[in-house]
């Protein structure tokens, strides 16, 4: 799908956040190649937006090199937004990321925008195994998430979801496998994908946050996952 470029991207326009009351409706996911799809997080009844953008060569090759330079890279930052490109002058080892950093420094600049965010939460991680292998919902109001290079995240449709089984209190089946969905029901978001997973701490989303979990990787291979939160 044809992406937008992030030099010409206009801001998200952030809606209004005033939630009083618990929606009893179904939860969805929004797919879209625009920039504009990710303000559809506000919509009662969406608990996953997902903006599909193609990633430039260029910054794919630098996610790639610095896995390849740094295997075991990890580095979390809190940041005001407005201070963003100065807080990741220094963020690599080396000084030659400069597609990576423009990147995430406009990422962070749309979130906090998207949210009226002071502040911004960052982490930045070369990842050689499953983060988080179970299936789970987050414990706050909205996650930003993108994998630059390697294998994405998995998620499942709120309606094929048995809630029973999450958490650490949950039942298991025969073999500790859980019995929170069939197979078929798992879906992968696309490398480069920018998506916006609403959590349990949203107003009026408690008991629908978004269920998801780190894939599974083969050996040998890595994966470089940004995350941003409310800080």
């Amino acid at each position: 799908m044809a992406g937008v470029s992030m030099s010409t991207a206009a801001p998200l326009a952030p809606a209004d956040l005033t939630t009083t009351e618990q929606e009893s409706v179904a939860r969805r996911a929004v797919f879209g190649s625009d920039l504009s799809i990710l303000s559809e997080i506000y919509q009662p009844d969406v608990n996953l937006s997902v903006w599909n953008r193609e990633i430039d060569p260029a910054l794919k090759g630098e996610a790639e090199a610095l896995i390849a330079s740094d295997p075991s890279f990890q580095k979390s930052l809190g940041m005001r937004a407005d201070e963003a490109p100065a807080a990741l002058q220094n963020f690599f080892p080396k000084q030659n990321y400069d597609a990576l950093r423009a990147d995430i420094a406009w990422l962070v600049d749309a979130f906090s925008y998207l949210f009226d965010l002071r502040e911004v939460g960052l982490r930045l991680a070369v990842l050689d195994k499953a983060m988080c292998p179970k299936f789970h919902v987050d414990k706050v109001p909205c996650r930003l998430i993108t994998t630059y290079t390697g294998v994405a995240t998995e998620w499942l449709p709120h309606d094929r979801v048995n809630r029973r089984f999450l958490g650490p209190d949950a039942p298991t089946l025969v073999g500790s496998e859980p019995g929170i969905c069939e197979s078929g029901d798992i879906e992968i978001l696309e490398t480069g994908a920018v998506a916006l997973l609403k959590g349990e701490s949203w107003e009026g989303n408690e008991g629908c946050g978004l269920v998801h979990r780190s894939p599974s990787i083969e050996d040998q291979s890595r994966r470089l996952l940004l995350t941003l939160d409310f800080a």
